[in-house]
């Protein structure tokens, strides 16, 4: 079975990079072979390439450089290279993970060019259409052929929308994959000695939903709260290049927040390890501070993991200040909820899924 793997984004890079090492692990390996396309959604080096380096992830077979733009811009280049690539030479399967522009384009060509579908992290949902990953989401399962699945909540998603049981493989969590792969070479970053770090004498912060970080006046008002709730912590800012451009047009002055550039991923998994906690917009990090049984504070009223909250670390508080300083305060005192974790988030999840796709090969070749 030739299979194509998208990838476009620091998050597609961390969901891949289990798969790949399955596939190279695999009994059946001679019989899966992978053709790594990289759409280049994400396409510097804080952004991507040391990414590649710390997940020992082979250079992309083809890497479409598609580089940035507005959504509509980025999916229709994205779809315009991926074709001329099919054109050349089709796979047997097309592979996609998550909810980016990366795969929405990509999904969309494969079906137009008559190639199946798999995809990863399928069925998850906020609720929250305005959101773009929840439109790409929902567009994606609507042309996907099989499902692999985090849950039994993405399950439930899947089967009231319509798609078959049989369709449907609950595998668990590769992002959980890559941190039990990598958990013994984190690395310390610079920083840690620059501005003294010890361990869980700090916070972590990361924005980069347009909610919260588009419009200058909210980002400020959100920054100032959670300085003046941080009760004497420091407050580690990787910050995002686009809302750095935003932060460069406004003045704000800090007691607490010390604002870094992106880290690495084994870097910034060590900086995550050892803090009192994070405070952050994103989904993705919710379930890798689930896993590594760190307080989460989530800037959203509503979330696509909803695992995270239920039996997780993380806590929901909208955009509220008033709210995110009690459970800032709360953060900093330890007096945290108690938490476990979800059913097969095991690090096996991206084994699950090289052995069903190397069984759905089996049954091809043996209907020939």
């Amino acid at each position: 079975m030739d299979i194509d793997i998208i990838a476009g984004t620091r998050p597609n890079l961390v969901k891949i990079s289990p798969i790949i090492k399955a596939i190279h692990e695999s009994n059946s390996r001679e019989d899966l072979k992978y053709r790594l396309i990289y759409t280049g959604q994400h396409y510097d080096n804080s952004m991507s390439g040391c990414f590649f380096r710390d997940l020992d992830i082979p250079e992309p077979d083809i890497d479409l450089k598609v580089g940035s733009g507005s959504q509509a811009i980025q999916t229709a280049k994205i779809m315009v290279r991926y074709e001329e690539v099919l054109l050349k030479n089709k796979p047997d399967i097309c592979l996609v993970v998550g909810d980016v522009n990366s795969t929405l384009a990509c999904t969309l060509t494969a079906k137009k060019c008559k190639v199946p579908v798999a995809h990863v992290e399928a069925g998850i949902r906020s609720g929250d259409w305005d959101m773009p990953e929840e439109i790409n989401r929902i567009a994606v399962d609507a042309l996907s052929d099989w499902f692999y699945t985090t849950g039994e909540s993405a399950d439930k998603n899947l089967l009231d929308s319509g798609v078959s049981k049989t369709k449907i493989v609950t595998v668990g969590n590769t992002m959980i994959d890559s941190l039990k792969n990598y958990s013994r070479a984190l690395k310390k970053p610079e920083i840690w000695e620059t501005l003294e770090l010890r361990n869980e004498n700090y916070i972590v912060l990361t924005l980069h939903r347009p909610d919260n970080v588009d419009d200058a006046t909210q980002l400020k008002s959100l920054l100032s709260t959670i300085d003046n709730s941080a009760s004497g912590k420091r407050v580690i800012f990787p910050v995002h290049p686009r809302t750095r451009k935003i932060l460069d047009s406004i003045e704000f002055e800090s007691k607490n927040i010390s604002l870094i550039d992106p880290l690495s991923y084994l870097e910034f998994i060590y900086l995550v390890k050892h803090s009192t906690g994070v405070i952050t917009d994103s989904g993705g990090l919710s379930e890798e501070t689930t896993y590594l049984r760190v307080p989460c504070i989530t800037i959203r009223s509503t979330t696509e993991r909803p695992e995270t909250v239920t039996i997780g670390t993380n806590v929901l508080v909208g955009q509220n200040h008033k709210i995110l300083s009690e459970f800032q305060n709360t953060m900093c005192t330890r007096n945290w909820k108690m938490s476990g974790l979800p059913k097969l988030w095991d690090g096996l999840a991206s084994q699950r899924i090289v052995s069903h796709l190397a069984t759905q090969h089996l049954r091809k070749t043996s209907s020939i």
